[in-house]
């Protein structure tokens, strides 16, 4: 029941793939759970990474946004291992610049799988936390390009330190029903779904690692957002500078520190540096 286990959401390729084997190669002791929305894909990136000699990954299925899917991997973690020991949130997308879907749209499916989906694991599987637990929000450096982007005053609500996860629902939810009616940039919000999707997750790390020093203060739970960079992935495209295990260095780097550690916890974090918020 003790055993270790480390759960990577959307994790049957790109920078979550690299993140499960570069969990396996830095020495992970527990289960490596692979988690994705299909099956098929999953079980087949499982077999890849035993193949390569990686023999403590486990395939469970995850649909990020759907609530009961994420309920039923924190049963099976609760039965199987009796708690979690790292999490690693990658799951996402992102259109495509030439997407022809309207903007309204590309806000509410981005929002939804990027923000909510996050925000939904971390409800399903925070219970779950053992001490000295590991929690890496995988965001990214638009975020911090489309906070700059935003009106001063929207920015000044989202750098609050005591803003609250119902406050930042709320925004996130705004922005997308501003972007169905074609008026998010006049009410301060950047023209980007993806970066404004992001926002949320980066802002809502630091509102859970608040939460986390309240609530398991002296547990030495350490919980960051980070940016992996930009990715030679099929969301990112072929011309990004960086390989998905150059992408995985970071987050695998979060997920691995070492017990003791106080920090880095609540930072935005990119090339295993603390960025500036």
């Amino acid at each position: 029941m003790s055993m270790k286990v480390a759960v990577v959401t959307g994790a049957n390729k790109g920078i979550g793939l690299a993140i499960v084997k570069g969990l396996c190669k830095a020495g992970y002791s527990g289960d490596v759970l692979l988690t994705a929305r299909s099956e098929a894909l999953g079980k087949e990136a499982v077999e890849l990474v035993k193949a390569e000699g990686f023999k403590n990954v486990v395939f469970h299925q995850l649909d990020i946004c759907d609530q009961g899917s994420c309920k039923v991997l924190a049963k099976f973690l609760k039965e199987k291992y009796g708690g979690l020991d790292v999490l690693i949130n990658n799951a996402g997308i992102a259109y495509k610049v030439n997407a022809t879907e309207p903007f309204g749209e590309q806000a509410e499916v981005t929002m939804r799988t990027n923000f909510w989906g996050t925000l939904w694991v971390c409800h399903a599987l925070f219970p779950l936390l053992r001490s000295n637990a590991r929690v890496v929000n995988v965001s990214s450096f638009v975020s911090k390009q489309c906070l700059d982007k935003c009106s001063p005053e929207l920015q000044a609500k989202l750098r609050r330190t005591n803003i609250s996860e119902e406050e930042l629902c709320l925004m996130m939810g705004e922005f997308v029903t501003a972007a169905q009616s074609g008026t998010h940039e006049a009410q301060g919000w950047p023209n980007s779904a993806y970066g404004t999707s992001k926002i949320g997750v980066t802002v809502l790390s630091r509102i859970q690692a608040h939460v986390l020093n309240e609530t398991r203060a002296g547990d030495g739970i350490l919980l960051n957002a980070c940016c992996p960079g930009w990715v030679r992935t099929d969301m990112a495209g072929p011309k990004a500078p960086k390989s998905p295990e150059e992408g995985a260095e970071t987050p695998v780097y979060l997920a691995m520190l070492q017990e003791g550690a106080k920090e880095p916890h609540g930072q935005f974090v990119s090339e295993k540096v603390v960025q500036e918020w």
